[in-house]
């Protein structure tokens, strides 16, 4: 067996080495290139794309009715006065129409559940498709506003009553909200170069990457997880937190790559731990894996003050090129006190870094300031995530409503648990399922894979030979797969992520394969070694 030194390559961020497993698993042309290192999902919801298209339709005959007689291709406004009836008399001659279906439902919906105004809604909606104005307001359109928070409170509190009291800000996905949360706390004098950020690992590797960025210089504090605890919080992890310098804690729930949500005795410590010990502890956590989990409760719900909620909409209803993620914030929150308790001097540079935006800018919330400052605050008049955007996430939270009988979660959570386990079985060994499992993304354990099959020596050698990029490569080299390697997620142990939601269950069968006759190939030259 030959081998290289791949060593040069090791510091690499994994979403930048994967280009360069991808280069050498595209090399043979007569190969299928099998991607299994990105999260982006092969499923999709379809429901809310033909309303998307239904309402299309609809909306562009609404705008035909302004200018129709100068026959040049014009449209106007859509006008709000008698929009539901029109409607009607347009969806009478298409009731077979998936999209048509669903729209009347969404009517009914939003009014008998959300108690809003059925042509209020329908006329926002509208012009949301047409994408004829500006964003109104910037932070969010009122009504799909209402829809994601009822669709929030649904899928993140779990038992725990909600009133509802908190706010939204539409973002271009989880990550441009991640982007926007780091630099208006950095702006706002919340967070200062030389401070610390306790961030929960093994993590989604670019919240490795922001915080020790040179416009923040953040020092981070790993809050490892345990792997023999299904990758819980252990709490002298946790007891991290009661350090004052530690002015964030950032967490990823369910976890990527491990794929656990944090349990409920975790909840319930980090809940004792923030409110008897570190009141003053902001929480940023992002949950876009939750709708995958038993029985989710996120972060948001339990410790409501202290807590940024990031959710996106790209995975669970596989909409990554969309673009559709919030910010959510509680009216009562710490942020907003730690403003309002700030300096003077510190006040008073703020009061007219925002001074354009209102006349009273030392009241303006964190939240509102997250909008100026996505904008760089002068442009605040033109902010907002597109109305179009808005539409469809509108009608993405909606099917997560009005799925009563939770078809749709049913199906996509029963799709990647199979995978997982077609990917075990297929290695030869068993894969094991805990509860607070999601199974979005599997950490592929190279040694103890290797100690499972061929016992402890052979894991011993393995760990000493340091062969987890070699791995990548040779996978991708004589396979044509790609997985991402586990150590730029802070994973310690030598492993490999494996992304269960863009392949097919054939696909996963061949990588469990795959990997299975490299790591005997491996216990072939251990056992020649030996001898």
């Amino acid at each position: 067996m030959t081998t290289q030194d791949y060593s040069s390559l090791n510091n690499l961020s994994p979403f930048e080495l994967k280009d360069k497993l991808i280069s050498v698993a595209s090399s043979d042309a007569q190969r299928l290139m099998l991607n299994a290192g990105r999260g982006n999902p092969n499923f999709l919801a379809t429901l809310p794309r033909f309303a998307f298209l239904a309402l299309g339709e609809f909306s562009m005959r609404e705008s035909e009715r302004s200018y129709s007689y100068l026959d040049s291709g014009f449209g106007g406004l859509p006008e709000p006065e008698g929009i539901v009836q029109r409607f009607e008399a347009f969806a009478a001659h298409q009731d077979h129409s998936p999209g048509i279906t669903f729209l009347r439902s969404a009517l009914s919906y939003v009014k008998d559940q959300l108690g809003l105004d059925g042509d209020e809604f329908l006329f926002e909606m509208v012009g949301a498709f047409l994408g004829c104005t500006y964003p109104t307001p910037p932070r969010m359109l009122r009504h799909v506003e209402e829809i994601v928070k009822a669709y929030l409170m649904h899928e993140m509190f779990g038992p725990i009553k909600s009133d509802g009291d908190f706010s939204l800000f539409a973002t271009e996905g989880g990550t441009a909200a991640m982007a926007y949360i780091f630099q208006s706390l950095a702006v706002n004098g919340l967070i200062h170069p030389g401070e610390k950020i306790a961030i929960a690992t093994p993590v989604f590797s670019p919240y490795l990457e922001i915080p020790v960025l040179a416009e923040y210089g953040l020092e981070i504090v790993d809050i490892r997880m345990e792997r023999t605890a299904d990758w819980q919080l252990p709490q002298s992890e946790i007891d991290k937190l009661l350090d004052p310098e530690v002015k964030v804690f950032c967490v990823v729930n369910p976890s990527n790559p491990p794929s656990s949500k944090i349990s409920t005795a975790g909840l319930d410590q980090l809940t004792k731990l923030v409110t008897k010990q570190r009141p003053d502890l902001i929480i940023v956590t992002d949950d876009v894996y939750g709708t995958f989990a038993d029985d989710f409760v996120s972060l948001f719900a339990v410790l409501p003050r202290n807590t940024l909620l990031v959710y996106s909409f790209s995975k669970f209803f596989g909409a990554t090129g969309w673009r559709l993620g919030t910010i959510a914030l509680h009216t009562s929150n710490i942020i907003d006190e730690m403003l309002s308790a700030q300096p003077e001097a510190e006040k008073t540079r703020l009061r007219t870094r925002y001074a354009s935006l209102t006349a009273e800018p030392g009241k303006l919330a964190f939240i509102d300031r997250l909008v100026g400052d996505s904008r760089a605050v002068a442009l605040n008049h033109t902010a907002g995530l597109s109305t179009p955007q808005q539409f469809q996430m509108g009608l993405l939270a909606l099917n997560g409503l009005m799925d009563r009988l939770g078809h749709y979660k049913a199906a996509a959570k029963q799709l990647i648990r199979q995978r997982y386990q077609t990917l075990y079985r297929s290695m030869g060994v068993t894969a094991a399922f805990e509860p607070d499992d999601v199974n979005y993304y599997s950490l592929i354990d190279l040694q103890e894979l290797g100690g499972q099959l061929y016992g402890a020596e052979f894991e011993a050698w393995f760990i000493k030979q340091g062969l987890g990029t070699e791995f990548l490569f040779r996978l991708a080299d004589e396979t044509g797969v790609v997985l991402l390697p586990g150590r730029g997620f802070e994973v310690v142990d030598t492993s490999a992520r494996v992304s269960l939601a863009n392949l097919t269950d054939h696909e996963y069968r061949a990588i469990g394969a795959a990997t299975r006759r490299i790591v005997d190939e491996y216990h072939d030259a251990f056992t020649h070694t030996s001898d």
